[in-house]
């Protein structure tokens, strides 16, 4: 585990922003920014912590952990898929294959859980028993596991994801019903070694998305991120079972206590100037999804804080004739 004492010296050490790069062609995500290089992409996952559609604070570390983690995922999955990596010249950087991207974000739960309007518990405790084109029996409960994984996808959309079943993706022709079969057994393999590799390693995979599209030579590809701890949601395995007996919530590492208290100390829906987040939060931060990443990867975080992140990611992209 890295010190807590050597995140605090790197609190400044963040990637904002990949602008110093005066690369053309800049498309700036929530956390992500890509270049198109004709032929394929550059990612680059940055430091950006968002919520409440904001940018709330850059997290040392942060971007090295997602883009790391689904190094790791993307590698040790393509028994089940082909993916889009081409490479990772750089531990916040992955060059990958371009693709046609499908119209679905495939959300897999494994949990009848959530908090959002949307999401599955919260359906459920209105009295639906139909999620997506998936019937729900009676009596469950909040947290419980399915008798098997789930699947509620999404349309992708600029403004607000909306949930749709497979009957309705393959009767508006999103989807062929052939592609469609074949991309549910994908996701729900994925899930399913997902979830064994985290119970390894002391977690619980409980509910994650995918995204799919298909390369130049027509075959699926699996793109953007896999496993992480922004797409996915875990729970520690070892007080699961005592807490869900006495009803209580599952114990997590996430980044819930961010969110509260930005809600504690201003509107982050309306407020123009955003208060600046306590450093010791920001650590905490940093320190928790350095511990989701050796907890899922079981592997050791290696970090080069030598020179600043900018130098280093530069450095690494000239050595790799990418700029």
């Amino acid at each position: 585990m890295i010190p807590r004492s050597t995140i605090i010296d790197n609190l400044k050490n963040c990637l904002h922003d990949t602008s110093f790069l005066n690369i053309p062609g800049l498309r700036s995500g929530k956390v992500r920014d890509s270049y198109d290089l004709g032929d394929k992409l550059m990612l680059i996952t940055t430091d950006r912590q968002s919520a409440f559609d904001r940018v709330l604070a850059h997290v040392p570390f942060k971007g090295q952990v997602l883009n790391t983690v689904s190094e790791f995922w993307f590698k040790n999955t393509t028994h089940i898929v082909k993916n889009h990596v081409i490479s990772v010249p750089d531990p916040n950087v992955t060059i990958a294959t371009k693709c046609k991207v499908f119209p679905v974000e495939f959300v897999v739960r494994g949990y009848l859980t959530g908090s959002t309007d949307t999401s599955a518990w919260t359906l459920y405790a209105k009295g639906d028993r139909n999620i997506c084109g998936n019937i729900i029996p009676d009596g469950m409960v909040k947290n419980q596991k399915f008798d098997k994984p789930i699947l509620t996808p999404t349309t992708k959309s600029e403004e607000h994801d909306e949930p749709i079943s497979a009957e309705e993706i393959i009767a508006r022709g999103l989807i062929d019903e052939a592609t469609w079969n074949r991309l549910e057994q994908i996701v729900f393999s994925l899930f399913d070694y997902g979830t064994k590799t985290a119970l390894q390693n002391g977690l619980i995979l409980v509910d994650t998305k995918y995204e799919l599209g298909i390369d130049s030579n027509g075959d699926i590809v699996l793109i953007d991120e896999i496993h992480t701890p922004d797409s996915s949601r875990y729970w520690l395995k070892s007080t699961y079972n005592e807490r869900f007996d006495a009803g209580l919530e599952p114990q997590n590492i996430d980044k819930e206590f961010l969110r509260l208290w930005f809600r504690e100390n201003c509107n982050p829906y309306t407020d123009k100037e955003l208060p600046e987040a306590p450093n010791d939060l920001v650590a905490e931060l940093s320190s928790r999804y350095i511990q989701l990443y050796e907890m899922i990867t079981g592997l050791d975080f290696e970090i080069n804080s030598q020179i600043p992140i900018q130098n280093r990611i530069t450095e690494n992209l000239r050595k790799s004739g990418i700029i």
